[in-house]
């Protein structure tokens, strides 16, 4: 599951504003601000949090879910 934290990082890691990350997932500007806004697990339909998984996929993005140290997100490593 995303929280707000992950995807305010994650977005700002691809230095996309809030309008790119709406367009790349087919997702509203107001949905991305009201997701980024919560604390801890986002509150949105699966076809949402899918789609902003394979935006944020497609640029490289991991997501590092909860494994006691607290979830996280990292950009994968590019291939030579």
């Amino acid at each position: 599951m995303l929280t707000g934290e992950q995807i305010r990082a994650a977005r700002a890691m691809v230095r996309w504003e809030q309008s790119e990350l709406a367009e790349k997932a087919a997702v509203s500007v107001p949905t991305i601000k009201r997701l980024e806004r919560m604390a801890g697990p986002i509150a949105a339909n699966v076809a949402t949090e899918t789609a902003l998984r394979a935006a944020f996929a497609a640029a490289g993005v991991i997501f590092i879910d909860e494994n006691g140290e607290g979830p996280g997100v990292r950009l994968r490593k590019e291939r030579s």
